[in-house]
């Protein structure tokens, strides 16, 4: 008896998915390198001058990291309660964090004790940052209120009162001074001027704020709250320029790579996308193991630093050329004798060939298929996970029992959720081109199977009026495309130039000299 021949899975291209630059660029990261940390990682904050350090806060703690450093290489604990939004001042001497017990601390990057300490919120102080001359701090707190304070004088400059909602984001001009943006869960983003006593310029985003981030020309501003990253012409008063809705959960932080030419976002949906700032389409995307609280992105893409609920801090690092040639030497290292041994040795004419059979190793539904047990073996087929991510596995069993004829048998006897089970991967698969044939058939063997249960079930029913309108829908745009193939048809054969048509005889009215019209015929060239 012959041997069983397993199912041959078919290999489908896979649709949408091209090998671009930026996948090229993006996924030149070697292994991610994780540090468990004490806490959920709330803010990360690279180093604008080199060696680029970068402060990692976590519960009571701002630890700073080297470039390449596995253990911190400072740490400030001088914290009562948790900490928040550790920052760097622009020549990377000084650090702020503001913490849950309403103060704001200010520390010198070389020594460990806090120099200042800010006192007038009454609230946890989640936003904390310098203004772009570094001399006065910007803080945003819970109590509804953001407030500037003056370094040298330890003093407050100004306070304003103007969110009904709790300010968990902030950041401020680079260019000017006395410019700085909050973002609050009360939906709106402001503008503030130091020189005014109220904001100039408010933004409605429509969910909590949780992130904001200023482009380097400064007409742009990215807020992300909810689902939603938006972009704001800033040039134009603050309206809109794009709204983006690629993550699954809220979005709670933003940074911008490539110089400027890409943006970065990340999610509690354990995702960073990274978008391109011409056209903000997402040209590449990042998995992660937790949900994600904090994002930072080294100078010229070095390394991607990514901080999760659990406390753990994933850390990328960006391949280089001796890297690849070290790796690719490492892999021919093994020992190669072990691969030429034997090669010149040559059998004798006595010699016997003694062969091991070869174990056949198959598949759970191809050892149903063996035992002709054909609907266990297309509910084997069919599991969830096999179903959502390997379509090509239950495709291939369903064209095997089509073959064999044993298909309506299959999809027969089926309850109600086993049948709804089958319509769903119907419904979701139908219109993709690599399949629609096979599926068709197999549509119509189940509404041949069930027709006379319709009615029955309000699952089942639901299932059919959707596989109805589907139907419908694509026949409408069959129709459509046939329409626009008959447009182009027109069109390329009017672009065509016209081959002109020479009649027999002399008389220019179509009559030959004899009075006796005579068909016409094109002159062969």
């Amino acid at each position: 008896m012959a041997s069983f021949k397993p199912t041959r899975i078919q290999v489908y291209p896979k649709l949408g998915e091209k090998v671009t630059q930026d996948t090229l660029y993006w996924k030149n990261y070697k292994a991610p390198v994780q540090i468990k940390e004490f806490g959920a990682i709330t803010s990360i904050d690279f180093s604008p001058l080199a060696p680029h350090t970068y402060a990692v806060t976590a519960s009571t703690r701002v630890h700073i990291y080297g470039p390449f450093s596995q253990e911190p290489v400072k740490t400030f604990t001088r914290f009562k309660d948790t900490a928040y939004s550790g920052r760097f001042r622009s020549d990377g001497q000084l650090l702020v964090a503001g913490c849950e017990d309403s103060a704001v601390r200010l520390f010198d990057v070389s020594g460990r004790v806090a120099i200042r300490m800010f006192k007038g919120h009454t609230k946890a102080v989640h936003v904390a940052d310098f203004t772009s001359h570094g001399y006065q701090i910007l803080t945003g707190s819970d109590d509804y209120t953001c407030k500037l304070w003056d370094i040298p004088n330890s003093a407050e400059l100004t306070s304003y009162k103007e969110h009904t909602d709790y300010i968990r984001c902030g950041i401020t001009s680079k260019l000017n001074r006395d410019l700085f943006f909050t973002g609050s869960y009360d939906h709106t983003l402001k503008l503030f001027d130091a020189r005014v006593d109220k904001s100039v310029m408010n933004m409605d985003h429509g969910q909590p704020v949780e992130s904001l981030l200023l482009y380097p020309s400064e007409g742009l501003l990215v807020s992300a709250g909810g689902r939603y990253v938006k972009v704001w012409d800033l040039l134009k008063g603050g309206q809109p320029l794009v709204s983006l809705k690629n993550h699954h959960k809220t979005v709670t932080s933003l940074c911008l790579g490539s110089n400027g030419q890409r943006l970065l976002s990340a999610s509690l949906d354990r995702h960073v996308k990274v978008y391109s700032t011409t056209n903000y389409k997402v040209v590449h995307n990042f998995d992660y193991a937790a949900s994600i609280l904090s994002l930072g992105l080294a100078p010229d893409d070095e390394s991607i630093v990514v901080g999760m609920t659990n406390g753990i801090l994933s850390i990328k690092h960006k391949r280089t050329p001796e890297d690849s040639k070290g790796a690719v030497q490492q892999k021919r290292q093994p020992a190669y004798r072990v691969f030429v041994k034997g090669k010149n040795y040559v059998p004798k004419q006595e010699d016997y060939l003694v062969s091991k059979p070869v174990r056949q190793y198959l598949a759970k539904y191809d050892k149903l298929l063996r035992k002709f047990n054909v609907s266990k073996a297309l509910d084997e087929a069919m599991e969830q996970w096999t179903r959502h991510r390997k379509s090509e596995i239950p495709m291939a069993v369903i064209k095997e029992l089509d073959r064999r004829g044993t298909l309506k048998n299959a999809l027969a006897g089926r309850d109600e959720k086993e049948l709804c089970q089958l319509l769903s991967f119907v419904l979701m698969n139908l219109v993709d081109t690599r399949f629609t044939a096979i599926l068709t058939t197999m549509a119509e063997m189940l509404l041949d199977i069930y027709q006379s249960t319709v009615g029955m079930s309000s699952l089942v029913d639901r299932q059919l009026l959707r596989l109805q309108e589907l139907l419908g829908k694509e026949t409408e745009y069959q129709q459509e495309l046939m329409e626009v193939l008959g447009m182009l048809d027109v069109l390329f054969a009017s672009a065509h130039p016209r081959k002109e048509v020479t009649l027999p005889g002399d008389g220019g009215n179509g009559l030959a000299q004899g009075g006796i019209p005579h068909r016409p015929e094109v002159q062969a060239s």
